[in-house]
């Protein structure tokens, strides 16, 4: 029963880390990478082997990748993008994407959680600050969020898979477990500001919707509200320049 038991939570694990991405360009790049480890190609059985699905069956050959076959339908249940998938999928096992109950057997961090963060060229840049700053690791809900999807690749120029990416369902539920973590929302109302914040070894900066900012539920699990100091008059900043800012503090 043991024995089982591991064997299920090994192999929930292997699952959750996979991604899926979509679109001929992108798969034939994820191909052409080696560093890429993947789990499965998709393709719709009407695609006509040529151009590039030439190219990417050929590509997928030489790496030993099993290739399923979908209708139409079934090939958009697994892409999520009827409109923009061009009957190819792929799915790639992200070793950095993990599971946020990890966080807890951590003794040091500095993460950049994202609430309701909508715009997937955002969310790109934001990885890609993050994996060039002091950051150990972006908090990305699955809820309410923006997916990791090939404009959030595109926008993070090749950085997506550099730094942890722990998903969770809600940020709220990952705070509530966390109890010995400083956890600073950023706010553009915040008397206190990004300078004042104290030193501690485990911190969280919360970053919130690019028009709502961050919700009430996860406000109320904040220790303090933090602000950018802003001159001649301008209110705030783009979510993607804030976390850049916070990703480069000492």
């Amino acid at each position: 029963m043991i024995k089982d038991s591991q064997e299920y939570l090994d192999k929930r694990a292997y699952f959750e880390k996979i991604i899926t991405l979509y679109g001929r360009n992108v798969v034939i790049e994820v191909l052409q990478d080696k560093n890429i480890e993947i789990h499965k190609l998709h393709m719709a059985d009407s695609n006509k082997p040529d151009g590039a699905v030439k190219e990417i069956l050929s590509l997928a050959q030489k790496r030993d990748i099993a290739v399923s076959y979908h209708d139409k339908n079934a090939l958009s249940r697994i892409s999520k993008n009827a409109k923009q998938d061009q009957g190819v999928a792929i799915d790639i096992i992200a070793q950095s994407y993990k599971n946020a109950n990890e966080i807890k057997n951590l003794t040091s961090y500095k993460l950049i959680a994202l609430d309701g963060i909508q715009n997937p060229q955002n969310l790109g840049m934001i990885i890609r600050s993050c994996a060039a700053g002091n950051v150990d690791g972006i908090i990305l809900p699955k809820k309410n969020s923006a997916k990791i999807s090939p404009l959030v690749i595109k926008a993070s120029a090749g950085t997506l898979f550099k730094l942890p990416i722990y998903f969770c369902n809600t940020i709220d539920e990952v705070l509530k477990t966390l109890s010995d973590t400083k956890v600073y929302a950023l706010s553009s109302y915040a008397k206190n500001s990004i300078y004042d914040a104290v030193p501690h070894a485990k911190t969280i900066f919360v970053l919130g919707n690019e028009s709502e900012g961050i919700s009430s539920e996860v406000q109320k699990l904040c220790n303090d509200s933090l602000s950018i100091p802003m001159n001649r008059g301008v209110e705030s900043l783009n979510v993607a320049v804030t976390a850049s800012l916070i990703a480069f503090m000492k």
